[in-house]
């Protein structure tokens, strides 16, 4: 007779199995939307919660080459093109290295613009800093994509929750 607890043990394999198969490429998915989603508010003006900040960025990296508003499409095509290759899997060495590239620029205001960053209370970080300090997630699971062009893959190895 099964217990409780051999009952779980056999969902919790089973989901693990699962999860084993498509954890990555819904991963992929999920980061393709965000970078579509927000490069898409790049380009109309007055959308996005960080275009000030995003454009004096682009202006300040580009040594004054892109205008604050040219500055919000290049990066909202960027991060366009980032989002298709994460969906679509095509090009998805170029796309990562992409990511990288634009996390530098997407990260690069907490040093260029720190006073403005963390001007709370107690030099909390603003709104707009905890907007990019998010991003080391969208990093780290980039990374973990990354891997995985090369044939890295997760392997289900579940081990019973007793050892009896």
């Amino acid at each position: 007779m099964r217990t409780l607890l051999d009952w779980f043990d056999c969902i919790d394999t089973a989901l693990n199995r699962w999860l084993v198969a498509r954890s990555i490429g819904l991963l992929r998915a999920s980061i393709g939307l965000v970078f579509i989603a927000f490069g898409l508010l790049k380009f109309i003006p007055g959308m996005s919660p960080i275009e000030g900040l995003a454009g004096r960025t682009a202006e300040l990296i580009s040594f004054g080459l892109l205008s604050p508003r040219v500055g919000m499409i290049v990066i909202g095509l960027l991060e366009c093109v980032i989002g298709l290759s994460f969906i679509t899997g095509k090009f998805l060495r170029v796309g990562v290295w992409l990511m990288g590239a634009q996390m530098v620029g997407a990260m690069s205001p907490l040093v260029l613009f720190p006073g403005e960053l963390f001007s709370g209370p107690s030099y909390g970080p603003t709104l707009e800093a905890q907007y990019i300090i998010k991003d080391v997630i969208l990093v780290a699971a980039g990374l973990l994509i990354a891997a995985t062009w090369t044939g890295a893959r997760i392997v289900a190895q579940p081990t019973p929750l007793r050892t009896s």
